[in-house]
């Protein structure tokens, strides 16, 4: 069920139908997940209340399971993006280079705070 919240909440963010702050808000209080400090980069990118990079993206760890299709696969993300600004920008709106991408503003929407993108970010550039 959680799953599913999530995962309407950012089809619908990302679609621009509501502000995801306030959809958040009421995700936050289906499930508590840990504080971004206890949280690693991995973790981050595969919390499906957080950055549910997984749920989208073949990610090249052998902790991910079940990945999804929808979006490019991110191994050797830092090959396709040897510049970490321009990784992070994609991840804090997507929408800025592809206004019809499928892929949620991270930061935008407040899905993940500026902390947690530097994680993700972090962590994809050492796949």
């Amino acid at each position: 069920m959680r799953i599913k919240i999530t995962l309407l909440c950012s089809l619908v963010a990302s679609l621009g139908l509501v502000n995801f702050s306030m959809a958040a808000e009421g995700a936050s209080a289906v499930a508590a997940t840990p504080a971004p400090a206890q949280m690693t980069g991995q973790e981050l990118a595969f919390d499906k209340n957080k950055g549910n990079c997984l749920s989208c993206h073949v990610i090249n760890d052998p902790k991910a399971t079940s990945p999804g299709n929808l979006g490019p696969s991110l191994e050797g993300v830092k090959d396709r993006y040897p510049d970490r600004a321009k990784l992070r920008a994609q991840i804090w709106d997507a929408t800025v280079i592809n206004p019809k991408t499928a892929m949620p503003p991270m930061g935008r929407n407040k899905i993940l705070t500026e902390q947690e993108i530097d994680l993700v970010v972090d962590y994809l550039l050492k796949l």
